[in-house]
């Protein structure tokens, strides 16, 4: 007597099926995820207004970087780590010497190399000395003996008189600054993995339904 075993359906098909399923599902769930909290951080930052530049900041690697793969994994994070957490965080801000944070008035203008102006900075441009106003309510003071040009920037006076002459407040003093929290990326990130299993279910079955219907 002779036997004969077939197994119908190739079960060693059927298995390599559901695993190139899964693998879709997971890759294509995992970008899915990555590009929604990109778009949902700089969404965030933008409309804390802190800019669309901090906004693009933000970025997105996805792996495997081609194929598919059960283990795939997307990853977003920012080119500005530290400006960007400090928005998120709320942090609270000291002198790096101990003694008073220097905070640039309107008068002061901008710094030429980028971001606020610095006393040091600011004297060897105007060639203005500043000087300490110190106040027991409010903020102490560094003021300068000048004027006001069109742009509201305090300058050295041309009049040999003194006319237009005023004390003008350039910086404000003060022993450190509490930085207001102005994001919640976190909240964003758990969104977005909260997400994701709901994401691979659904990709997973459409994928083995498309299969059959092959």
């Amino acid at each position: 007597m002779k036997l004969k075993l077939t197994i119908d359906p190739d079960i060693v098909a059927m298995m390599q099926a559901e695993i190139a399923a899964g693998e879709k599902a997971v890759t294509t769930a995992m970008r899915e995820a990555g590009a929604g909290l990109k778009s949902a951080w700089r969404s965030q930052i933008t409309g804390a207004g802190l800019g669309t530049r901090l906004g693009n900041s933000i970025r997105l690697a996805t792996y495997p970087k081609g194929g598919e793969s059960l283990n795939a994994a997307a990853l977003v994070w920012s080119n500005a780590p530290v400006i960007v957490g400090a928005h998120d965080a709320g942090p609270l801000i000291r002198s790096r010497n101990g003694f008073w944070l220097a905070i640039p008035t309107p008068a002061a203008g901008k710094s030429t190399r980028g971001g606020r102006i610095t006393p040091v900075e600011w004297e060897r441009r105007t060639g203005l000395r500043l000087r300490f106003i110190y106040r027991r309510r409010g903020p102490s003071l560094l003021v300068a003996e000048g004027r006001l040009n069109s742009k509201g920037r305090a300058v050295a006076s041309r009049a040999k008189t003194g006319r237009g002459l005023t004390t003008v407040p350039i910086f404000l003093l003060v022993p450190q600054v509490k930085l207001r929290k102005r994001l919640d990326l976190a909240r964003d990130a758990e969104r977005a993995i909260d997400r994701v299993p709901g994401r691979i279910v659904a990709g997973w079955v459409e994928e083995k339904g498309s299969g059959l219907l092959r």
